[in-house]
């Protein structure tokens, strides 16, 4: 079981705060809480798109019984790895299967029962947000790059409402799909944000640093819209 399974909530009645899948004694009962399996029948996959830390990743198709057919990316797990790997992998999927914001990647489902090991979301169409700004420079409105801007800040407000910290967000994590409609991605680096309530000096020093740490989250990738859309490379976040 988790150190604290109970879900808790703050602000709007019935949030959810995001559960660290480390806090787990079995981090595979973590993948079974929040990733659904899926059999591995259901899924077609067709061609790599990218490769990741832990293997190929791939574009697809997923039937589901009763459902559509639709597009998905599939991140595999290379063949030869180590229980750690595995675990670290799917830790991925147990993060995800938390979320529920437009603005977020959504998970579709975890292929653990069949090789290779599989994550299965949606796919989106765009690609990641600085090679397509690159590759379409000069080519969108404001009123366009307002609403990507506005997707991201959404996106990581939501994180931010969950007490969850991705730590690694920048453009090339952010995904882009047919509707212009920007969602976070990649969460291989979480940290769960732990409130000692009991002292007032640290919740009053928590919620300062958190302040600062979101401003720090919107800073990178919304730096990185900008930039893009004069035509250079981001090398430094924009408020250096």
């Amino acid at each position: 079981m988790a150190s604290e399974t109970k879900v808790l909530t703050r602000g709007s009645p019935g949030m959810k705060i995001y559960i660290d899948p480390f806090t787990y004694e079995d981090p595979n009962e973590a993948v079974r809480e929040f990733a659904k399996e899926i059999d591995v029948s259901f899924v077609k996959i067709e061609e790599v798109i990218g490769a990741g830390e832990f293997g190929e990743v791939y574009k697809g198709r997923l039937k589901l019984p009763g459902k559509r057919e639709i597009y998905v990316a599939i991140k595999t797990l290379k063949a030869g790895y180590s229980e750690k790997q595995r675990r670290d992998f799917l830790s991925e999927a147990s993060i995800m299967g938390q979320f529920d914001h437009p603005n977020i990647i959504r998970l579709e489902g975890v292929v653990t029962k069949s090789r290779p090991v599989m994550i299965i979301t949606e796919f989106m169409e765009n690609g990641a947000l600085d090679s397509f700004l690159r590759q379409n420079d000069g080519q969108f409105t404001v009123i366009q790059l307002v609403g990507m801007l506005r997707g991201i800040a959404a996106g990581m407000k939501y994180l931010s409402e969950m007490n969850y910290v991705h730590r690694d967000l920048a453009a090339r994590n952010i995904l882009v799909n047919s509707n212009l409609v920007c969602k976070v991605s990649d969460f291989g680096l979480s940290r769960y944000l732990q409130d000692d309530t009991s002292d007032p000096t640290y919740t009053s020093s928590l919620i300062q640093k958190r302040s600062v740490m979101f401003a720090n989250w919107l800073c990178w990738p919304l730096g990185d819209v900008e930039v893009w859309t004069h035509g250079h490379h981001p090398r430094l976040p924009w408020f250096m």
